[in-house]
């Protein structure tokens, strides 16, 4: 296209923008083909050498043009309505003209386009994309894009590990295949002081990731429609509406082959080989060639999930360390002795703890689960806790400090405040006008203070709603429970139950209706994620956030308030809730006036917990798995199969792209709130499963090469995108932190039987509880079950079956410090309650 019939395309859509405004475009009119694009291939003049080039390069890795010298910077994908076999005439000409008329715009703009057909289905059609020099430096300066003035000359501060270079070198990713990037001084572009800048090369000042960037904010503003007075632009809904299947930047080479192409940078390459490659699991991440390939916002992702794993690792070691010596140490608990021996624990008869149906059992039925909870109740998780809380607040801090490091280096320490635009759908709604209180100008906004109060009271009224919703579940599983430990009570506790005979030491009520509701919990979460998330995003959509990170911090919040309470309700509830308020046999609290409370078993809910914290975190680390990267593998598969695709060496780059899988439109978003949660898994409630981080540890390793592998080599190439820090996700880290110091203490004072043994061990000299004159646990499960008298039970909660072998007793025995019957204070909580309840609010004091 010469510069005269630009110049007529120019003028011809100014006319018929004029047209539109005044609502004279009959919306069914298509727009004569001479005023649209015509796709160039090779340019006139070109030589034969270069017509042979342009041929090859288009059937191979090639990132440019048909005539070799102008760089793809984005790809569009549309289907082609001619080719369809079925008639919806006015659909596709309403597409087609949408279509048309954002690719005349982008022409207008200044950006230069190229069509081709589809090697494998002919149906479909790619539009390159190529910003010229000056379109560059254009939105270069628009969109405060820092580039190079002159080298740094500073000299660099030398490394502290350097002595031991020998050693450390073979952890970091291959110099010979990843060197060092140049260190420049930049500055914010300005297109009137190009001298000033670093520029030896036009083709190459502004980086593939740069142009790309770019490119999408065009898009992203460019029309496509205009009705009245009524502006419709974005290439994202078109994609919603079907007018493109895909809009995407491509990568510079297959992830698994050298690319042929000269010059090319083979980055995908070596991100390949030493970081995604399973070999390369040990090294640590080339985070300047992340940034550089995918932008600062995966890089920042990446660095802050390095960092975390790399702080897991202290607090693993401790917390193995804890497990080991507590499973080397339960055999020899007094306690749980106790429990399991035959004339203590066997000659202790337990109350039912449920009406009617449940029975008496003896304590030592409970002897396996005993010794299963010394594991985790110990001295040793105490001291892991005071460890825990000291170290969530170090990885916070160091953290920072790291993240203000990667802001200086990266270059993004004044991002917020230059660089970032606001949303286009958010400009496309800015119809209102208002008068700014700070620089009093005036400026078009999409909603007046009425409106933006109403937009809120309805979104915070509906993540309220589903907050609510998500409380009903688990009080529905909370009554699941009760109705299912009930049963479990009647019948695992049944002498004639003889398929169970191997498994009755293991199998108690409890664990039975622990292991089962964690299950149900864990699907009930999963459906409730799915349902939310699509609420999540209509409300933030509807709120209409003025840039791409408040959009993403407002989301984030919502998400996260929802997740916290689906994830961990059921957690709160085990560790703070359950056996607290029981009562005693003679007078039980009831929930909903209908259902008994649950009970403990005699060594406290910490083994229950722990057990609902290994479903929860087991599951959801194999449900992402199978989400991000099963998922994506076999729909790969599964869609090169079906096009019959056959060799990559025939099919070029653009179309190699378009076969593997989108990136969503929250791209990293699942990514950071997989983590987030888990970091409330490893914090808030360790003190009841020490193996949390290293398990925690364990998913970490693998989810920093999965991810890495799964953006490399199963998903298109990410549009790159600058971030200052990781936004949202700061606060509510340290939100979390601050609250699992709390939820830890309260854990082993209210879930554990810590302080009661504490205050048993050491009370021999002032207050003796037991038998014993000195410090030890010798009677301590005795001393902690109070007595009842049998005949003082209601007729609503007497048991209708009694077992032979408790025929001529009158007591049985029950979890509390109640005064025995025939006691002045009858039932009532003794001293011993309330020195035990002193001493757990003396520990948290403590602990805080």
């Amino acid at each position: 296209m010469n510069d005269n019939e630009i110049l007529e395309m120019d003028e011809t859509l100014d006319f018929l923008e004029e047209e539109a405004e005044l609502g004279m475009i009959d919306e069914d009119i298509v727009y004569p083909q001479e005023f649209l694009p015509t796709y160039e291939t090779i340019p006139e003049g070109a030589s034969m050498a270069r017509a042979e080039q342009a041929d090859f390069n288009g059937k191979h890795d090639s990132l440019f043009f048909n005539d070799g010298v102008r760089r793809i910077d984005f790809v569009l994908v549309y289907e082609d309505e001619d080719k369809k076999d079925f008639d919806k005439k006015h659909t596709f000409q309403r597409k087609k003209r949408r279509r048309e008329y954002l690719e005349a715009s982008l022409m207008k703009m200044g950006m230069a386009l190229e069509a081709t057909r589809s090697v494998v289905d002919d149906k479909l059609m790619f539009v390159k994309v190529h910003m010229p020099w000056d379109v560059l430096c254009t939105y270069a300066e628009v969109l405060h894009i820092k580039l190079p003035i002159q080298p740094n000359d500073l000299a660099s501060r030398p490394s502290p590990w350097r002595f031991f270079s020998c050693v450390t070198k073979h952890f970091y990713p291959s110099e010979d295949m990843i060197g060092k990037e140049a260190d420049f001084f930049t500055a914010p572009f300005e297109k009137d002081r190009l001298e000033y800048f670093y520029v030896k090369d036009q083709d190459n000042f502004f980086t593939p990731s740069m142009r790309s960037r770019m490119a999408y904010y065009i898009l992203n503003r460019a029309p496509y429609e205009i009705r009245g007075n009524i502006k419709k632009f974005g290439i994202t809904k078109l994609l919603d509406s079907g007018v493109y299947k895909a809009a995407y930047p491509l990568h510079d080479c297959r992830f698994n082959v050298r690319s042929t192409e000269l010059g090319s940078p083979n980055e995908r390459l070596l991100l390949y080989e030493e970081w995604a490659h399973p070999k390369s699991f040990y090294k640590m991440q080339p985070l300047d060639l992340i940034r550089k390939y995918y932008g600062e916002k995966i890089g920042i992702y990446f660095a802050w999930l390095g960092f975390y794993t790399l702080m897991l690792a202290l607090a693993a070691a401790v917390g193995l360390g804890c497990f080991i010596y507590g499973y080397h140490t339960q055999e020899a608990s007094t306690w749980s002795k106790e429990v399991c021996d035959p004339n203590i624990g066997g000659a202790i008869v337990m109350c039912p703890q449920c009406d009617l149906e449940c029975t008496y059992w003896r304590l030592n039925s409970t002897c396996e689960s005993s010794k299963k909870l010394c594991i985790f109740d110990n001295f040793g998780t105490l001291v892991f806790a005071v460890f825990m809380s000291v170290w969530v607040t170090l990885f916070l801090e160091f953290w920072k400090r790291y993240q203000a490091e990667l802001e200086y280096e990266w270059d993004t320490v004044e991002f917020l405040e230059q660089e970032e635009q606001p949303r286009p759908e958010y400009e496309a709604k800015c119809t209102h006008e208002r008068i700014n209180p700070i620089t009093r100008a005036k400026e078009k906004v999409p909603y007046t203070a009425c409106g933006r109060c109403i937009r809120l009271s309805l979104g915070i009224g509906t993540v309220l709603f589903w907050i609510l919703l998500i409380l009903a579940s688990v009080v529905a599983i909370i009554m699941y429970r009760l109705a299912v430990f009930f049963a479990f009570s009647a019948k695992l506790r049944a002498q004639d139950l003889k398929e169970l005979e191997p498994f009755k030491e293991y199998v108690t009520p409890q664990m039975a209706t622990t292991v089962s509701a964690s299950i149900i919990s864990f699907v009930v979460i999963m459906i409730l994620n799915i349902l939310y998330e699509r609420v999540a995003i209509w409300i933030t959509n509807f709120e209409l956030p003025r840039t791409k990170t408040e959009y993403e911090n407002s989301l984030t919040l919502k998400m996260f308030l929802f997740q916290f309470v689906n994830y961990y309700s059921s957690c709160f509830y085990i560790a703070f809730a359950k056996g607290k308020v029981v009562g005693y046999p003679k007078e039980p609290v009831y929930l909903l006036g209908k259902y008994r409370n649950e009970e403990c078993d005699p060594g406290g809910c910490l083994m229950e917990l722990t057990t609902q914290l290994t479903v929860i975190m087991g599951g959801k680390a194999i449900w992402n798995n199978i989400q991000e990267v099963l998922l994506p593998w076999v729909k790969n598969l599964i869609f090169r199969h079906c096009t019959q695709a056959g060799s990559e060496k025939v099919i070029p780059r653009w179309e190699q792209d378009y076969q593997l899988q989108p990136i969503g439109k929250l791209g990293l978003f699942y990514e950071y709130l997989e983590m987030v949660i888990q970091f409330g898994f490893v914090t808030l409630f360790v003190a009841s499963f020490p193996l949390a981080p290293v398990l925690a540890l364990v998913n970490n390793l693998f989810e920093i090469r999965v991810d890495a592998w799964k953006i490399t080599t199963q998903f298109r190439r990410m549009v790159p995108e600058k971030a200052q820090d990781i936004g949202a996700w700061q606060p509510i880290l340290q939100g979390v932190a601050i609250l699992a110091v709390a939820t830890n203490a309260m854990i082993i004072a209210f879930s554990s039987d810590m302080i009661p043994r504490l205050v048993y061990y050491w009370s021999f000299s002032v207050f003796p509880y037991g038998d014993h004159a000195e410090s030890t646990m010798s009677g301590y499960i005795n001393n902690t079950l109070s007595i009842f008298n049998i005949d003082d039970f209601s007729n609503f909660s007497r048991p209708h079956n009694t077992p032979y072998w408790f025929k001529n007793s009158s007591t049985c025995r029950y979890r509390d410090f109640r005064n025995p019957p025939g006691h002045p204070r009858e039932y009532q909580y003794n001293m011993q309650y309330w020195h035990v309840v002193a001493a757990k609010m003396a520990f948290i004091i403590v602990l805080e």
